[in-house]
């Protein structure tokens, strides 16, 4: 899996949100972005994911051309800003919902995602009870559930307790493991410093410089 991004450029009302980024990233690798709010971090994540269109530049996905060739990526996990999970329904139900829109997995590996996280797959309660960082596993879970090529990761241990943040780096650490190219922002240091391969930073909508980890 290859996702290349060549001279990107995004304005939203006569302010250049992406200015010029040009990316290549590779599975079986973690890529972390970092910078300040605004930076673009997110707007990035929302380009390569197929969410927003780009002014000019091109995104491709093994060769296939975003908007052109196909709509999104075709296999992706994606956490970006607030998750859209329905707050009258469990956990379960969330997922289910989400899972049956692609029909690629059933309700063990619904199950499994679940679990993984830290939840109970059982829990009957409506999201609207869970505390912060049980919702924050759920959208987790979310994005691992069918094992996506392409993983995004927008602020993944937000919320989270120690144990927590130490269980959703090890998924994440899982899931490179498995083949997966993912991306992550985060604000946290030490998220960067474990997980990431490879990090870029920005600033102004930029790549402002990058650095390998070893």
């Amino acid at each position: 899996m290859k996702l290349i991004a060549e001279n990107i450029v995004k304005t939203i009302k006569k302010k250049i949100i992406l200015d010029n980024i040009s990316l290549e990233l590779e599975s079986g690798n973690i890529y972390g972005f970092v910078g300040r709010n605004g930076c673009g971090k997110t707007m990035l994540f929302r380009a390569l994911s197929g969410l927003m269109h780009i002014d000019s530049g091109r995104i491709t996905i093994n060769g296939q051309v975003l908007h052109k060739d196909i709509n999104v990526p075709p296999s992706i996990g994606l956490i970006i800003e607030n998750a859209g999970l329905y707050n009258e329904f469990s956990g379960f139900k969330n997922l289910k919902l989400l899972a049956d829109i692609n029909k690629k997995i059933s309700d063990t590996e619904i199950t499994k995602a679940i679990s993984d996280v830290g939840l109970d797959p059982n829990d009957k309660r409506p999201v609207r009870k869970y505390s912060l960082g049980m919702k924050q596993r759920l959208i987790i879970a979310q994005a691992i559930m069918e094992s996506p090529d392409i993983i995004m990761l927008d602020e993944p241990t937000n919320a989270l307790d120690e144990r927590g943040v130490k269980l959703i780096r090890d998924i994440i650490l899982r899931e490179k493991e498995r083949g997966a190219l993912v991306l992550i922002a985060s604000h946290n240091k030490e998220d960067i410093e474990i997980l990431a391969d490879r990090v870029y930073y920005m600033d102004g909508g930029k790549i402002v410089g990058d650095k390998d980890y070893e």
